[in-house]
């Protein structure tokens, strides 16, 4: 008999797991009407203080740029802290051998060499930055902040679908789903030791500052915003607000003298670390994107002469290609001489002839990614796209076939939500967030991301998914 998706909350049996008791029981006695009232008050609470990301790429163009709440669901994720102890590991694990290659890549180039990552998965990557060649940074650190995505499969395992290395985005919906759990429902925090989050803009600045060029005697940290229009422009501020830094726009920076400084009321001020949300092609007009005008120019000269930070440092993009994702557990084995904790989801090239031919002729079965796609555009979700998508998709993929991968329809697991007609099953994914300065740490959870439509399994904000509070527990 085919299993269903794992359920988070129930056994095969029906049977509550232990670490859900203490939430399931208080869902039992709590009547309805509170917990939609409950609801109601805290899509109120979000949209005063104003947490919203901007829609791009609306299938019908209506709602190009359109301004929306993102869903928030008030039943929390919640995992025993012996199973997180062990997705920790694999995460810290992980993340310190893709700095590894990272810095490799861009000095030895040991593992090319080796034969292990073949040499033009790096060198025609459009993501591989040759200003990077021979750049020391401090502790050797690349992908600061990561953002590594997790699946649950029917087998109970935890999978890695992707890692997001440049700019990855989520962490302020993770602190602020909390402090709302927090303000609702305080006696549910009673009932069990939930592991804080909240000190993670705390373990961020120290990541950043740790980051500074060594002359930095007190590091002056900006976080550094494409502006308002941005999808994520409230997470930038939020985190700038978090960290007590300065939110800075392009225009607000210049270079002097071999430093980079910005505009204050009080005159210009010296910026050791910038924490970037813009990509890396806008960075720097000098020598990127002539027409970007959300960079400032000189910034890749002051980077190079190692008088100023940059997280995520540039040239990282290569790492969190999906065409580079396969060889990630190849590379946890070259540089720590370890076997990887966290599986890979096995992967298809369409670069190479024979995967090729299985992804067109498997196509309605499988999940198809652009390799440098986010946010759940650019993909093919086969068993539910309709005739004419798998074409016109069938058609791409032949134009141009190392653009693609594609991976088996995972089914994720699923987790209690509040839907239109009560408590349902929806599937799931997870996000937690690697620091990684003088040491890799992590809080424990991350942002849960649901697809709230029945029987969806695209969790992603832009494509109608919601999030949920991510719960560590005892």
């Amino acid at each position: 008999m085919e299993r269903g998706p794992y359920d988070e909350m129930r056994a095969a049996d029906g049977a509550v797991r232990a670490h859900f008791r203490p939430l399931a029981d208080w869902l039992a006695e709590t009547p309805a009407e509170r917990v939609a009232e409950k609801r109601r008050e805290a899509d109120l609470l979000f949209h005063r203080v104003g947490i919203t990301f901007a829609v791009y790429g609306d299938a019908h163009g209506a709602n190009e740029g359109a301004e929306r709440l993102i869903p928030f669901d008030t039943i929390p994720r919640v995992i025993p802290k012996t199973e997180w102890d062990e997705l920790a590991k694999g995460l810290l694990q992980r993340v310190k051998a893709i700095n590894r290659f990272l810095h490799d890549i861009y000095h030895g180039q040991e593992i090319l060499k080796a034969g292990v990552v073949p040499a033009e998965q790096v060198f025609a990557n459009e993501a591989y930055q040759v200003s990077m060649l021979g750049l020391e940074l401090p502790n050797r650190v690349y992908s600061h902040v990561a953002g590594i995505d997790l699946v649950r499969h029917k087998d109970g395992k935890y999978y890695v679908l992707e890692d997001n290395l440049r700019t990855p985005s989520g962490v302020s919906y993770m602190l602020e789903n909390r402090k709302m759990m927090m303000r609702l429902f305080p006696e549910l925090f009673a009932r069990q030791r939930v592991h804080p989050v909240e000190h993670y803009p705390n373990l961020l600045l120290e990541t950043l500052r740790a980051a500074a060029p060594p002359a930095a005697r007190d590091p002056v940290v900006a976080v550094l915003t494409p502006g308002q229009h941005n999808s994520a422009y409230f997470e930038h501020a939020f985190l700038a607000q978090q960290m007590g830094v300065e939110l800075v726009e392009g225009s607000d920076l210049f270079v002097k003298d071999g430093f980079l400084h910005m505009r204050t009321t009080s005159g210009p001020q010296r910026v050791d670390v910038i924490y970037r949300r813009i990509d890396d092609a806008f960075l720097d007009p000098l020598v990127f994107r002539q027409d970007s005008l959300l960079g400032v120019p000189g910034l890749l000269s002051v980077y190079r002469a190692g008088n100023v930070a940059l997280a995520n440092a540039i040239g990282t993009g290569v790492a969190d290609d999906k065409s580079t994702y396969p060889y990630v557990p190849e590379m946890i084995r070259f540089y720590l001489h370890e076997e990887p904790i966290l599986e890979n989801v096995p992967t298809w090239q369409c670069k190479r002839a024979a995967d090729l031919e299985y992804v067109l002729d498997k196509i309605s079965e499988l999940v198809v990614k652009e390799v440098q796609g986010s946010g759940g555009y650019g993909m093919l979700i086969g068993p539910a796209a309709k005739k004419s998508e798998i074409e016109s998709f069938r058609s791409r993929i032949k134009a141009n076939p190392a653009n693609y991968i594609a991976q088996p329809t995972l089914s994720l697991s699923t987790c209690p939500t509040f839907v239109e007609s009560g408590i349902a099953p929806r599937h799931v994914d997870l996000r937690p967030y690697v620091l990684s300065g003088k040491e890799v740490k992590l809080v424990p959870g991350g942002l849960t991301r649901v697809a709230l439509r029945e029987g969806s399994l695209v969790v992603n904000s832009s494509q109608g998914g919601g999030t949920k509070d991510t719960w560590v527990v005892d």
